[in-house]
């Protein structure tokens, strides 16, 4: 893409075997370049095109590849800004690229920090809760800022995450002593980020709660 094409007139438009969402481009009966079908889209047979033309194709098609590429990444999970910019620079594209893309995902809504941190925390209470240390650590790794997960993590209590969490992973312990059931399930909650004042208090609560049930 770097490399100056010369200009030429186009001969054959022909859409790539292997990838059906790309043209290769012919110019005087030979192959010049390839482009993304939306790039190409204007072009005919006939056609003149010079060679700052033929560089302004390229350059649009170098960003409409690195939506693309942003779009499948996305495809995958929600991702924050940091997430996505890391993974176009992995595949070396180029800064002034990479803010075009940006515009282009923030103006339909698929790129947004603070409903990112909100959805990321939504889900890991309601599927695997941890402490709000563990959650801001986590964010912070996605590369979220201060005001963001502070926002997110509003509201949350850390008695009733690591009671939801015991809760869920204490099945797999009823049939154990005491002893063992305090130290398997308080060390599970200490992996999830929880204090050992939080800690005492759930697993107290659940072996308690067990305990009625199974006696009632």
């Amino acid at each position: 893409m770097n490399d100056s094409v010369a200009g030429g007139k186009v001969t054959a438009l022909k859409v790539q075997k292997h990838h059906p969402n790309r043209v290769n481009v012919y110019l005087d009966n030979e192959f010049s370049f390839g482009l993304s079908r939306i790039t190409a889209a204007w072009l005919q047979v006939g056609q003149e095109l010079s060679s700052s033309k033929i560089a302004k194709l390229q350059a649009e098609d170098a960003r409409e590849v690195a939506y693309v590429q942003a779009l499948h990444f996305l495809d995958y999970r929600p991702r924050s800004r940091v997430e996505v910019r890391r993974n176009m620079e992995k595949h070396a594209v180029p800064p002034e690229v990479i803010n075009d893309v940006f515009k282009r995902l923030e103006r339909s809504g698929l790129v947004n920090d603070e409903r990112f941190a909100l959805d990321w925390v939504e889900n890991r209470s309601e599927f695997r809760p941890r402490s709000r240390r563990a959650l801001a650590f986590e964010l912070h790794q996605r590369g979220l800022n201060d005001s963001a997960i502070e926002k997110a993590l509003e509201g949350l209590n850390e008695e009733t995450m690591a009671y939801q969490a015991a809760l869920k992973q204490a099945r797999r312990y009823e049939d154990l002593p005491l002893r063992d059931f305090n130290n398997k399930l308080g060390s599970f909650l200490a992996r999830r980020g929880f204090s050992y004042e939080v800690i005492k208090q759930a697993v107290t609560r659940v072996w308690e709660e067990k305990h009625v049930q199974f006696d009632g």
